[in-house]
């Protein structure tokens, strides 16, 4: 446990963050980070956590199970491309029901105002690393 403390105290001196946006999705919560390396170099880590409780009652103990990933500038536009090809495939095998089509408004609405705030074009480098 002491070198798992050491590891994310060495991560949190070496990565500036520099924007955060957290989003809820169920029993997972989607952490973005925006991060500069040493060298000033900016990266998003992706990093999925999701809450464990063992046992029930008093005796009940929480843990979070963490997977995450890095992308750099190099790689955005390749991530985005296969991102939005898998989601166009699911939707059209999947198509929202009238029951979702609040969800559907609300997500349409959503893309159009995060469009003009994305940088389509820089660089990406893409790590995963699941602990």
């Amino acid at each position: 446990m002491e070198d798992f403390k050491k590891k994310n105290a060495m991560d949190l001196n070496d990565k500036e963050i520099v924007f955060s946006k957290s989003i809820k999705a169920g029993k997972r919560i989607y952490y973005l980070d925006v991060k500069k390396n040493r060298k000033d170099e900016m990266f998003l880590a992706i990093t999925e956590s999701k809450k464990i409780v063992m046992s029930e009652g008093d005796d009940s103990q929480v843990s979070f199970e963490k997977h995450k990933i890095f992308l750099y500038k190099e790689d955005f536009e390749k991530f985005m491309t296969g991102l939005t090809q898998a989601i166009a495939f699911i939707n059209k095998k999947q198509p929202l029901t009238l029951d979702d089509s609040d969800k559907k408004e609300k997500l349409e609405v959503d893309l159009e105002e995060n469009l003009g705030k994305t940088e389509i074009g820089t660089e990406i480098k893409f790590d995963i690393d699941f602990e």
